[in-house]
């Protein structure tokens, strides 16, 4: 967490030391690179990963580089470090592996196929094993002085296929007692937060089955703008531990070499980007409330030409994080709000949107409670609304809606079990109230909300 600045500092970052040590008791989830670079038990960052404790916040705040390693180090005539390698690489690594069930069975991808060989109200099989669902190749601690990240590659089990996943790479410097500035380079707007109250790691909302159906309506800054790839620069501020402000911008970054117009949605020049929050600190206790957001425009590409109309996106978001932290029980309790304006000028030209502007309104509340850090639960609430648009929101089967509405509502409940510090088993249910704007027949292929109700059951170890 803390950055090397002088000899005149090493009294300061004894003090943080000691202030982690106080802080770590009991077991949890973390990457096992910090572990490793720092020399502490996971729980002084991590609750049950991927939550933040108030130390974890610190330690992600000022660059994820304090470090208890011995290390292939260089300094200059000045006597300040240039070169600070540790002699263990920060590596560490993630598989998972997943069992989904769904109430009904999801239709069959070759359903009603022209050879006429698959009849049109086919089932796939139900009871989807992945193994692995997932597993990630982490970087993950300091590079240099001030200076660390957290870089992420994943192997897809429903791709077959390996991608970046989940980047930070920040620089943060203390300029007095009370202010620390940094900036931050990553690929997923929010993923550079500290709170878990917003999407990137939202819980319980973030871990969820690969192969599960989903609503089809998110907003931008609810991992949609993430999906299509792209790359933000932002600087942030930290002052007296009590208030934290970030401002920033996006652009498009796809996998693909060249942005063209076989690419869809693609950042007409930048996204700008905003966080405010303010955090109080007590006893055992944190409490946070913030606002957040992002502004974009989007050519629709996909086979048009990146120029002329475009499609903006307006998200404002608030949120809100409390936690308790004792020595048997943990409680944490998390909320955010996400309204988004579109303005579709290019879509609605198109023809492939019915309103020239529409809404979108999502809502998520949680809860979880730990035992010794080993035995917990989670429930949560979710909630997305918006404008009816019968060309944005067409029937299909399975992922569409027959209403043209983009509604959707249900509750989701977690077990977890972490009988090792980098061993965590969960067992989740998903109920659905409204799926794609109804509750019967929501597809028009007589699919009900209920039918994508989902069993989940998750086996994670890190490593």
């Amino acid at each position: 967490m803390l950055r090397y600045i002088s000899k005149k500092t090493s009294a300061s970052v004894a003090a943080l030391v000691g202030g982690l040590l106080v802080l770590a008791s009991g077991g949890a989830q973390a990457v096992p690179s910090f572990a490793r670079q720092t020399g502490m038990a996971c729980e002084a960052c991590h609750t049950v990963f991927p939550e933040l404790t108030p130390f974890g916040r610190k330690f992600k705040l000022n660059g994820y580089s304090v470090d208890n390693l011995a290390q292939v180090g260089a300094i200059n005539t000045n006597h300040n470090r240039t070169l600070a390698l540790n002699q263990i690489p920060p590596l560490s690594f993630m598989f998972q592996t997943s069992y989904t069930s769904t109430k009904r069975a999801v239709p069959d991808t070759q359903a009603g196929a022209p050879t006429g060989s698959v009849p049109a109200d086919a089932l796939a099989k139900n009871g989807q094993v992945l193994f692995p669902q997932q597993a990630s190749l982490f970087y993950a601690g300091q590079i240099a002085p001030n200076f660390g990240a957290f870089v992420q590659m994943t192997y897809s089990g429903t791709s077959g296929s390996f991608g970046w996943d989940n980047t930070d790479i920040r620089y943060a410097r203390s300029v007095s007692e009370d202010l620390l500035l940094g900036i931050s380079f990553n690929n997923n707007p929010t993923v550079q937060d500290l709170w878990n109250s917003t999407p990137a790691w939202q819980s319980p909302f973030d871990q969820t089955s690969a192969t599960a159906p989903k609503p089809s309506a998110a907003t931008m800054i609810d991992g949609t703008l993430a999906g299509s790839g792209v790359a933000g620069l932002s600087a942030y501020l930290s002052w007296d531990n009590l208030v934290y402000a970030e401002f920033g911008a996006y652009r498009s970054a796809p996998a693909a070499a060249l942005i063209d117009s076989t690419l869809s949605n693609v950042v007409s020049g930048m996204a700008p980007y905003f966080r405010l929050a303010y955090e109080r600190q007590w006893n055992r206790n944190s409490w946070e409330a913030g606002v957040y957001g992002i502004q974009a425009k989007l050519y629709p590409g996909g086979g048009t030409a990146l120029s002329g109309l475009t499609n903006q996106y307006r998200d404002v978001a608030v949120d809100t994080q409390y936690q308790y932290i004792g020595d048997e029980n943990l409680v944490s309790v998390i909320a955010t709000y996400i309204s988004e304006k579109q303005t579709l000028d290019a879509a609605y030209a198109a023809g492939t949107a019915a309103n020239p502007s529409n809404t979108l309104k999502t809502t998520r509340i949680g809860a979880s409670y730990y035992y010794l850090r080993k035995y917990g639960g989670a429930l949560g609430y979710f909630s997305t609304t918006g404008s009816a648009d019968n060309l944005l929101y067409a029937p299909a089967s399975l992922g569409g809606s027959n209403s043209g509405a983009p509604d959707s509502k249900g509750w989701r409940m977690e077990l977890n079990w972490v009988p090792y510090e980098n061993t965590k088993l969960a067992l989740q249910y998903t109920a659905y109230s409204k799926f794609n704007g109804g509750s019967a027949n929501y597809d028009g292929s007589n699919r009900d909300a209920k039918d994508n109700n989902t069993l989940y059951l998750l086996g994670w170890i890190n490593y």
